[in-house]
């Protein structure tokens, strides 16, 4: 979800106003995407490499991860919708680990879609931490395959992604599921995310839907 910052910076506005547009954008995205027929949609909210910013935007975007948490899993529940939280959470305050627990139990029967945030997330922390709970497990080395490694992942009843959308003109993977993203498709538009539309979702399904999928063959 890139291009928060941008888009305050572009309205004189403090980068804070530009992550709470974006929160409206996760609103609307999500669902226009359960009414489409997506079942798991994850979003990156906050990298492991996040914490080099200013100290009052991170401070920020924590009040601003326990707010939105504590407001719309109301509304989550209504909807049916379930909400994951993956990343180093340990690493998090009471406060936002409190809400994310509350949160994931009070969804944990929705039955119309996941939502994931990755917050304090990392692709390559991720498979450190797979890499870590092999070793604690005391896994034979001929035992470590691919198999061993997804079940250890932050979510690992979740499907790999079919589609990678990328706003904000941004043309990398950043540090995103890594090890889920092997043969994902991506689309990417110079949209900053918080004017991220309905119509844009739709152009990124649709040049998915018109690709073949080849998975190496």
């Amino acid at each position: 979800m890139d291009g928060n910052r941008r888009w305050a910076r572009k309205r004189r506005l403090p980068a804070l106003a530009g992550h709470r547009a974006g929160v409206e954008t996760i609103r609307r995205t999500v669902k226009a995407a359960r009414e489409r027929g997506v079942e798991y949609v994850t979003l990156y909210a906050f990298s492991t490499e996040n914490w080099k910013r200013q100290d009052d935007e991170v401070k920020g975007l924590m009040r601003l991860l326990e707010e939105t948490i504590r407001r719309e899993t109301g509304t989550l529940v209504e909807d049916g919708v379930r909400l994951r939280i993956i990343g180093r959470l340990s690493e998090l305050s009471d406060g936002v680990r409190r809400a994310i627990n509350e949160a994931a139990k009070a969804t944990e029967n929705g039955t119309h879609g996941t939502m994931t945030i990755a917050f304090n997330y990392g692709g390559r922390a991720e498979i450190v931490d797979a890499v870590r709970a092999i070793v604690r497990d005391g896994l034979a080395a001929d035992a470590v395959d691919e198999a061993a490694i997804s079940k250890r992942l932050y979510a690992p009843d979740h499907p790999d992604p079919d589609l990678m959308i990328r706003t904000g003109g941004e043309l990398r993977v950043s540090n995103f599921l890594l090890w889920q993203v092997a043969y994902s498709e991506m689309w990417a538009t110079d949209v900053l995310w918080p004017d991220f539309s309905v119509e844009d979702l739709d152009r990124a399904i649709a040049s998915y839907t018109s690709r073949e999928r080849r998975f190496g063959a």
